[in-house]
């Protein structure tokens, strides 16, 4: 490990934990590209997963977005939280201002005991579901999946959907704000985990850190878009470092 970054993280006051989907590819969850074989991006009907996965398909075809909403949800609840979740979860409960921002839709940083005071899910969660029509919130979305698709609301009967940033939806306000506000403040120390950092909201946090003086990891098995710019780059499973970095912290 690293001295530097052993350093850094036991001075770290202020931490951002950024994650991605590699962290819960080590719970066996896939990538959208990975469900029902769409391993090419392209849907059995023949149109690319995006599409398909879309706001636009939610509000036009709500039974052909929900095929593909469905498996997402089979995918997240037939996994769960793995080390890399818990050893975040617990670093959180070691450093008071210690925030995470994830992409991730799966709802595994809650079930790890992540505080969700300090939880930034910039593209939503899969549950629980609410009606578009007349907002009502609906069972959890496991009472949903193996019944006729779309899922109707039981007090109007419009179609519900989960609170999740579909493909051209707008990001929501609060995590926005919320992210920015933090960043203000400045961070002592970023760990990008499993994240290629394609949205500029994700690699922003360790270019700032970076360009102030903090320190910034990158946690990935291969390279992404931010490797040239860290301090340090740990080209292994995050199941398998975080745990080892939290040995490196004082328990409370």
């Amino acid at each position: 490990m690293d001295q530097r970054l052993i350093d850094a993280l036991q001075r770290a006051e202020r931490m951002l934990v950024i994650t991605g989907a590699g962290l819960s590819a080590d719970s066996g969850l896939p990538t959208y590209r990975g469900l029902g074989g769409l391993y090419n991006g392209v849907t059995a009907e023949g149109i690319p997963i995006e599409q398909a996965l879309s706001g636009s398909t939610l509000r036009d075809n709500p039974s052909l977005c929900w095929k593909y909403l469905a498996e997402l949800g089979k995918a997240c609840l037939a996994a769960k939280p793995n080390a890399g979740h818990y050893a975040i979860a617990e670093l959180q409960r070691r450093k008071p201002e210690c925030w995470v921002l994830t992409q991730n839709i799966d709802g595994y940083h809650r079930l790890a005991g992540s505080d969700p005071a300090r939880l930034i899910e910039i593209h939503g969660e899969l549950a629980p579901l609410y009606c578009q029509s007349c907002g009502a919130v609906s069972e959890e979305l496991a009472g949903h999946l193996d019944k006729p698709l779309p899922p109707r609301c039981e007090q109007c009967a419009g179609i519900l959907r989960p609170p999740v940033v579909l493909f051209d939806e707008m990001l929501p306000e609060k995590a926005i704000e919320t992210l920015y506000h933090e960043l203000s403040k400045g961070f002592d120390l970023v760990i990008a985990v499993g994240t290629t950092a394609s949205f500029p909201y994700i690699a922003e946090p360790v270019l700032r850190t970076r360009q102030a003086g903090g320190f910034t990891v990158e946690i990935n098995p291969q390279d992404g878009a931010l490797s040239p710019f860290v301090d340090v780059h740990l080209r292994d499973r995050a199941l398998d470092v975080l745990p080892i970095l939290l040995s490196h912290t004082l328990a409370n």
